[in-house]
């Protein structure tokens, strides 16, 4: 039986792009405990959606919060007895807060953050779902989710550049970055056999994917 021998794995990428279809994919066939962010419990989500300037605060900080909160309760006390995949990683809070908070705001929140991140697990493998500006817009529309429409476009091309950005200097794990433009895991056997077995096989340094392509790897 396949397993992830109390490994565990984290998968990010930009909303939209497939984290959860992917993390459930891999529960399911690790038979894994999943862990997923409910975005929809944050209340203030929508009101930063339609004034960014205004809510950013109040939705960075009930996200750092409740990252902190699910990540210790869920994933520590059984971390060596059976594999868990989540579809978020706790360091990515950052990245949201650069680019929404103001100078102020940061330095508060660089006063509580790494006090939490202190008490996080730290993931065996970090899957990094990559995609073009372009198809994460086109797939956050085909979803349909209400506040997630009122995204501006140019919101979710700087996102995608401050994941690449955070991502090309992330070394605190072992990292699979996965080109996902051309890749369909969810319907095409193929494409999630393929990436099944490169998470299975990846153990250290950081290996880069492309659909049809050898895995380069950077030691």
């Amino acid at each position: 039986m396949t397993s992830l021998l109390g490994r565990y794995i984290a998968i990010e990428g930009v909303i939209g792009v497939g984290k959860t279809s992917l993390a459930r994919v891999l529960a399911e066939r690790f038979r894994a405990r999943l862990v997923l962010e409910e975005p929809e419990a944050n209340p203030f989500l929508p009101d930063f959606y339609k004034n960014p300037r205004r809510y950013a605060f109040q939705t960075q900080m009930f996200f750092l919060v409740s990252r902190y909160k699910d990540l210790r309760d869920r994933v520590h006390p059984d971390l060596f007895h059976e594999g868990v995949v989540a579809d978020y990683l706790f360091q990515k809070d950052r990245i949201f807060a650069n680019l929404n908070l103001n100078d102020r705001e940061l330095q508060l929140y660089d006063t509580i953050a790494p006090l939490l991140e202190a008490e996080v697990p730290t993931p065996s493998l970090v899957v990094y779902l990559q995609a073009s500006a372009e198809v994460i817009h086109r797939r956050i529309q085909q979803r349909g989710r209400p506040y997630e429409r009122m995204m501006d476009p140019k919101y979710t091309a700087t996102l995608a550049e401050a994941y690449n950005y955070f991502f090309f200097h992330y070394r605190e794990t072992p990292l699979l970055v996965v080109q996902t433009d051309e890749m369909n895991f969810v319907d095409r056997r193929s494409d999630l056999e393929d990436l099944v077995a490169r998470i299975e096989s990846h153990h250290e340094g950081v290996a880069y994917v492309n659909p049809g392509t050898p895995t380069e790897k950077e030691r």
